[in-house]
């Protein structure tokens, strides 16, 4: 019975990270499209040239695949070892996707704004006075460390909040879309690892 199980879980732990590994594969080659084609297309922050859009994709796309790959050969050879490895590192992502979203909104000058509540908040953590290069009004090297009157004088909170609110049906898909994906690997993921661990257990 509970080999059965255990060939049940694995048919769809399997099937799950090959189409994982072939979405990472669509990624990166979506990635090295935009790079080979439009260079630094969609530039995230002018204070960080090389942050663009093909640059994510392509990083994106080779961790995915990574994942997709652990979790296919776990899968296969039924490894308790890395089945654990592909959980640890999709329950990771989780924890990377916050942090990336909080970095590309507190960096990203696509919103025009400057700090949480105002500009001052970078003063902390600078400890000096001076912002981002991308709160500036007009980018250049160091503006941050011009007059308070060259800078975006907008919170990002308020900023980010209305364009969340103009795109929330977006976002929300997005997000459930991506959180439906994730917490079912990780029960993929899990579900095995235990019925590999009770058939080990059943056969000794």
């Amino acid at each position: 019975m509970a080999r059965g199980c255990l060939q049940g879980v694995k048919f769809l732990m399997f099937a799950f990270n090959l189409l994982f590994w072939l979405g990472g594969c669509g990624i990166l080659g979506v990635g090295i499209w935009l790079a080979a084609t439009q260079g630094n297309f969609a530039t995230l922050s002018s204070s960080f040239p090389s942050l663009s859009a093909a640059n994510l994709l392509i990083v994106t796309g080779t961790f995915v695949m990574a994942i997709g790959f652990v979790g296919c050969i776990g899968a296969i050879k039924e490894n308790k070892c890395l089945l654990l490895t592909f959980f640890v590192l999709l329950l990771l992502v989780f924890l990377l996707e916050a942090t990336i979203t909080i970095l590309f909104f507190a960096y990203t000058d696509k919103f025009r704004c400057c700090g949480v509540s105002n500009y001052t908040d970078w003063f902390e953590v600078y400890n000096a006075t001076r912002v981002p290069d991308s709160c500036c009004l007009e980018f250049s090297d160091s503006c941050g460390l011009h007059a308070p009157g060259t800078w975006w004088k907008a919170p990002c909170y308020e900023t980010v909040k209305m364009w969340l609110q103009e795109n929330l049906l977006a976002v929300g898909i997005f997000g459930l879309c991506t959180a439906l994906v994730q917490i079912l690997g990780l029960t993929f993921a899990m579900t095995m690892y235990c019925q590999v661990v009770k058939a080990d257990t059943y056969c000794a």
